[in-house]
C-alpha cells in the first residue's frame, strides 16, 4: 500500500463513521486484521470518534456528570491512538528489518506512523470543513472563509503525502532508518500519577 493511497482508506473511514454519526458506534473494520489497511482504518476510526467526543465535551449546557465520562473517554481515546501509532510502526520496523543502513542514514525527527497520524487528522479536517464550505443555513462570508481554509488543507493534505511518501522510500533505501519510542503516558499510570498513587 503507497502513501498516495492512504487519504483514499482515511476518506473512507470518515465517510462510514459519519453515515452513523454515532460516538458509540462500533467500528466494523472492513479489512483482515494484521495488515496496514486494518490498522490504518482502526487508527482513524478512533480519531473519528474522538473528534466528536471533542465537539461534545465543549457543550456549555453539558451536565457536569456527562462532562467527566466524556473527559475519562477523551482519556482512554488518546491512549488507544498511540497505542495504535506505535503498531503501524512497528509494522514499518518490521517491513523494513532487512534493509541495509547506509553508513551515512540519518534518523527522522518523526516515525512513519507519526506522521501518518497527521495524515488521519487532516482527513477529519477536510471532511468537516468541506461541510461548513457548503453550508446551506451558513452566511457567504463564513461559506467563503471555510472554503479558503479548505483549500490550505488540502495543500497540506498534499505535501505531507509527498513528505510521507519521501521517508519510506529513504527507510527503504536505507538513506534513514526509524526506530519505535514507547510514548510513556505517565498521567495513565497509578504508579506514575503522583495523584493515583498518593491514594494507595
Amino acid at each position: 500500500m503507497k502513501p498516495t493511497e492512504f487519504n483514499g482508506l482515511f476518506d473512507k473511514v470518515v465517510a462510514d463513521y459519519h453515515k452513523f454519526d454515532d460516538i458509540y458506534k462500533e467500528c466494523e473494520n472492513p479489512y483482515q486484521a494484521g495488515t496496514l489497511e486494518f490498522l490504518l482504518y482502526k487508527k482513524c476510526w478512533i480519531d473519528a470518534v474522538q473528534w466528536h467526543l471533542e465537539d461534545v465535551i465543549r457543550d456549555p449546557q453539558i451536565d457536569p456528570a456527562r462532562a467527566l465520562e466524556i473527559k475519562r473517554w477523551i482519556d482512554r481515546s488518546n491512549q488507544e491512538r498511540t497505542d495504535m501509532v506505535e503498531y503501524i510502526d512497528s509494522f514499518f520496523l518490521d517491513k523494513y528489518k532487512d534493509v541495509k543502513v547506509l553508513p551515512d542514514a540519518r534518523i527522522n525527527t518523526e516515525t512513519p506512523a507519526w506522521a501518518i497520524d497527521r495524515l488521519s487528522i487532516l482527513a477529519l479536517k477536510i471532511w468537516h470543513m468541506h461541510e461548513q464550505a457548503a453550508r446551506e443555513d451558513a452566511a457567504e462570508e463564513h461559506k467563503a472563509k471555510c472554503q479558503e481554509k479548505l483549500n490550505v488543507l488540502l495543500t497540506q493534505r498534499k505535501d505531507l503525502t509527498q513528505g510521507i511518501t519521501e521517508l519510506l522510500e529513504d527507510i527503504e533505501a536505507g538513506r534513514k532508518y526509524m526506530k519505535v519510542y514507547k510514548q510513556m503516558k505517565m498521567y495513565n499510570d497509578p504508579a506514575l500519577n503522583p495523584v493515583l498513587y498518593a491514594k494507595k
